[in-house]
């Protein structure tokens, strides 16, 4: 094995243990853990109200993990929760099928894709619950999530457009057919040396259940720059770290941005093993805010 399929083999190692720690520890915190039954399964997922919360409509950020991680991992990795007891919105972290759990994003992953598990059912019927508990803003639900996470979240954008204001990809791809009803605004976050889902497309021998063949970054971007049609040349920002492309002009008040995190791998950014001077978690709250359901 060479020295960077062992650090890639390493990252995946480090990921999976987190998740399986997090989500013994969490029991042991003030994690409010919820259930909903869709279509047979009991599904699981952990919810984080504002103490600022009093009745007044406010967002809802859906977060998604990445395959085996779970949602304990989600809320730890993320830090949602935190900067939601500040901006005042709801976050949840739901939970996806499997021991090792999964969501079912077209061609990936795991338990949920091998099973055709229903994981946009399942998101409906979470914001649905949440709606009649809670005074959700319809026109403020974002969701994000990683690697397998932000392969549903993309996916959630092609199915679940007339609910879904934006999404934050991190570290995933589009692989699926993509028809939304509607614009939805749209940042993603990619490393270009991630191996696990590369930024370029293509294959890869670290992969969760059949081979698959990744959609790149670019043609992703394109795709949703054309669906929401926006003016196609992108103004372009550069940071040590950080090549930043915003879109502008597109219908309905929405937005396209790519952060492409020079050298990251298939971390999220700002995690302190990351090694990026760059928050996606703030980053992308600051674009939901701006990315209200028109």
């Amino acid at each position: 094995m060479s020295k960077k399929q062992f650090a890639i083999v390493a990252v995946i190692l480090v990921i999976c243990t987190c998740g399986l720690v997090l989500r013994r520890a969490i029991a042991s915190t003030s994690a409010h853990f919820s259930t909903i039954d869709v279509n047979g399964l009991t599904r699981e997922y952990i919810l984080h109200v504002p103490p600022g919360y009093n009745g007044k409509a406010v967002p809802l950020v859906i977060v998604l993990h990445g395959a085996t991680q779970g949602a304990a991992n989600a809320q730890s990795m993320s830090g949602m929760s935190t900067l939601g007891d500040k901006e005042n919105f709801i976050a949840v972290y739901p939970n996806g099928t499997g021991r090792l759990p999964t969501w079912n994003a077209g061609n990936c992953c795991g338990y949920a894709q091998g099973n055709n598990v229903d994981d946009v059912a399942f998101l409906r019927a979470l914001i649905a619950q949440l709606q009649k508990s809670y005074n959700i803003d319809a026109r403020r639900i974002y969701v994000t999530g990683i690697s397998n996470g932000a392969m549903m979240s993309y996916r959630a954008a092609c199915e679940m457009a007339d609910v879904v204001a934006a999404v934050a990809p991190v570290e995933g791809a589009q692989n699926l057919l993509c028809k939304p009803s509607s614009p939805v605004s749209l940042i993603v976050f990619h490393g270009t040396a991630d191996r696990l889902v590369p930024y370029n497309g293509g294959s890869t021998p670290f992969q969760i259940g059949p081979r698959r063949a990744d959609t790149s970054v670019a043609d992703t971007v394109a795709f949703w720059v054309k669906e929401n049609g926006c003016a196609p040349a992108a103004k372009r920002e550069a940071t040590k770290d950080v090549n930043i492309d915003i879109y502008s002009g597109c219908k309905d008040g929405t937005g396209v941005a790519l952060y492409t995190i020079l050298g990251g791998h298939h971390l999220w950014p700002g995690m302190p093993m990351s090694g990026v001077d760059l928050s996606a978690t703030e980053v992308m709250w600051k674009f939901f805010a701006q990315h209200p359901k028109a």
